[in-house]
């Protein structure tokens, strides 16, 4: 098949929502229906023996969230789909938002009691921001919940989005009917059936006429028909070129858990979502159908087969094709590499491929060579833009609890900062090592990783530090540069890149530091996409 036509039949996408909207059970629901499992588990309590395929690392299952970003992929009516599950949990939101620069289009899963929650705000920003295509999911229709037209006004103004509804509810919690498809023309009645694998829509062209009265009711009939009169009225008809910009957002309803709604989601989905997008780098834009391959690495998972401490670097590829065994430039180090076995993933299942197309995304074995937004041609130098890493919001000390295993702390250490669970910083002053996240349930997760993944146990203590901000002298040179690190000498530490980091103890230093040091910009994000602070 053609590079074209491998890259027509590709989509990959994020799933992003607040905490316990129903994301990961979503995702199971979706490989279901690509036959990629024959039974979803739920994301609940300790007690459920089978747990979701998408959350595969052992504190996962025991604390009941999802705390990694998981690639799974499976072919649904010979569309070849990447999913991207993302933590909910704010302590992870850095993972979230590197996974989104590997998305070409997002998914978000609104919980039909909670409505718009805070984390989902954040996110969807995020994606708007990137003009990123967006199809909203309400989920869990079966349970008592908002009415949909106060969702849909919810979603428009909290999120800023502009929806129109491709599915509309018959019913809601204890009256829940079923879902009319707007997009498809046909009504799915609901049976309460978790297992069954829904296919048995009816057809129903004329929404006048006496046959939805039968297969619903007089009354409900009734009411859905004034509902979607409304909808016609108040919301725009949907216009693909508009979803594509990230100007419309297609809406649909169902319940995940009750596999309810998700084969519309996913039809419609396969028919509108965009296949991969060109990206920017450096020095051009990049378009998928080049026939030089590059990509680039926006996660990095150590042990994620225990037995074998092996890590791997994520790498979506954005243009040509990856072969094994075919050399190609780390741009970063300058040096040419080969690997023997890339992998493509369904959760913790991993199989070699031999040819992987833009749009997917390949585990490669790494012995260290890799960080997070590094990037792999054939050849031409150049390095794609966007990976940032963010000033954490909680800061410690990290202490060896243990000196007989200072090696492995070490490694441990080394290994789970370059995935970007958290970041590394070194103190100038003493060299001690400063644990900054993003979360404090992050802290919980390294100690515990660092533990059962490498032997190696931890203490903390606290640090006070407001924010980290990276140093960005106009003149490196300049006396008033030489000043500021002779006063701040004790604030100062450089991270993981060597870049010099300032510890603010309270915005009111930041803002002194500011003004008295004009020509030393601090910044939020490591990359100085983002505005310097201003004074």
């Amino acid at each position: 098949m053609s590079l074209n036509k491998e890259i027509a039949r590709r989509k990959t996408f994020g799933i992003i929502s607040h905490p316990d909207a129903g994301k990961t059970t979503l995702t199971e629901k979706l490989l279901l229906f690509g036959g990629a499992i024959q039974e979803a588990g739920a994301v609940k309590s300790n007690k459920i023996k089978k747990g979701a395929t998408s959350d595969f690392m052992e504190i996962e299952r025991q604390r009941g969230i999802s705390v990694a970003t998981s690639v799974l992929a499976f072919e649904y009516k010979d569309i070849k789909i990447n999913i991207l599950d993302t933590p909910g949990h704010k302590d992870f939101a850095e993972d979230t938002f590197r996974t989104l620069t590997a998305v070409d289009s997002v998914i978000v899963v609104i919980d039909v009691a909670k409505g718009v929650e805070e984390q989902t705000e954040k996110l969807v920003e995020v994606c708007r921001m990137r003009n990123i295509p967006m199809i909203v999911f309400i989920n869990k229709l079966d349970r008592e919940g908002k009415d949909a037209f106060e969702l849909l006004d919810e979603i428009e103004q909290k999120l800023h989005l502009k929806v129109t509804p491709l599915s509309f509810p018959i019913g809601m919690g204890y009256d829940f009917k079923g879902i009319y498809n707007v997009w498809e023309k046909n009504v799915n009645l609901f049976s309460g059936d978790n297992r069954k694998n829904i296919e048995d829509t009816i057809e129903v062209e004329d929404i006048s006429s006496s046959e939805l009265d039968e297969l619903v009711g007089k009354d409900a009939a009734d009411t859905l028909r004034e509902e979607l009169e409304l909808v016609h009225e108040v919301y725009p008809d949907f216009d693909r070129d508009a979803y594509l910009e990230g100007e419309l957002q297609p809406v649909f309803f169902g319940s995940a858990l009750n596999n309810f709604g998700v084969r519309e989601l996913l039809d419609c989905f396969i028919e509108i979502a965009p296949r991969p997008r060109p990206k920017a780098s450096d020095t051009r834009l990049v378009k998928p159908e080049e026939e030089k391959f590059s990509g680039f690495v926006f996660k990095i998972h150590a042990n994620m087969d225990p037995k074998h401490r092996d890590r791997l670097a994520f790498v979506k590829i954005v243009s040509g094709t990856f072969e094994r065994n075919t050399p190609y430039l780390h741009v970063r180090n300058g040096k040419k590499m080969k690997f023997s076995s890339p992998n493509a993933f369904f959760a913790e299942k991993k199989r070699i491929v031999d040819i992987s197309y833009p749009g997917d995304i390949v585990g490669l074995h790494d012995t260290g060579n890799f960080k997070i937004g590094d990037t792999l041609t054939e050849g031409e130098i150049m390095q794609y833009k966007g990976i940032p890493s963010f000033s954490p919001e909680h800061f410690k000390y990290i202490n060896n609890a243990d000196p007989m295993k200072s090696k492995q702390l070490e490694k441990g250490i080394d290994q789970l900062m370059d995935e970007g669970v958290a970041q590394l910083f070194i103190l100038e002053l003493n060299g001690r090592k400063v644990i900054g996240t993003v979360g404090a349930l992050q802290f919980e997760v390294i100690q515990y990783r660092l533990e059962h993944e490498y032997g190696a146990k931890c203490r903390y203590e606290n640090l006070n530090v407001h924010k980290a901000c990276w140093v960005d002298p106009e003149d490196p040179n300049s006396d008033e540069f030489k000043e500021f690190k002779r006063v701040k000498a004790k604030f100062l530490a450089k991270d993981k890149r060597g870049q010099l980091v300032f510890f603010a103890d309270s915005a009111f230093t930041l803002q002194m530091t500011q003004s008295k040091f004009p020509g030393v910009k601090l910044h939020f994000v490591s990359e100085f996409e983002s505005v310097a602070i201003q004074s």
